[in-house]
């Protein structure tokens, strides 16, 4: 099965793709979504909806997998956030494919054992899970620390959104 994992945001939106057959996972591809800040807001949306769908349709995963949206202490970058983040289920949802959500927490203690877990320790197992990976930055490297997460719980209870 082919997963693509997503790490939204509206500065740096990570992606990364995984085939896992059973329990053994191989690399795909990787890569980060960046549109310019200096862009208005809806071109930007506008940017991480096309790559992402040009992502999708370039790999054709059948499931998908992101990081759920966390409240942080500025509202403003908060709905930013959420805004970037429907963006890319947005895309999600034009490629029919179903899409699992997990805590940021959850991610990090699937893969590293803790909840509390550094973005160098995720990066670090992410590497050592998927030999050979090309991760261009932390944001693709949580993308797919996603997936694998996903990869992980196939056939267990999940949130599935589906398209």
């Amino acid at each position: 099965m082919i997963i693509a994992g997503l790490d939204p945001s509206l500065t740096a939106t990570g992606w990364g793709v995984i085939r896992a057959e059973g329990s053994r996972l191989s690399f795909v591809a990787a890569g980060t979504i960046k549109p310019p800040s200096a862009l208005p807001m809806p071109a930007r949306l506008a940017i991480l909806f096309r790559q992402a769908s040009e992502m999708l349709a370039a790999y054709m995963p059948q499931t998908g997998a992101m990081e759920e949206v966390f409240a942080n202490q500025n509202p403003q970058s908060t709905l930013k956030l959420g805004q970037a983040r429907g963006a890319v289920l947005a895309a999600m949802g034009a490629a029919n494919l179903p899409c699992a959500e997990y805590a940021p927490r959850f991610v990090k203690k699937a893969l590293v054992g803790t909840g509390g877990a550094d973005k160098r320790q995720v990066r670090a197992m992410v590497e050592r899970l998927l030999p050979g990976a090309q991760i261009d930055s932390y944001d693709a490297s949580d993308a797919l620390a996603v997936a694998i997460t996903h990869a992980g719980l196939a056939g267990q209870e999940k949130r599935v959104m589906h398209a």
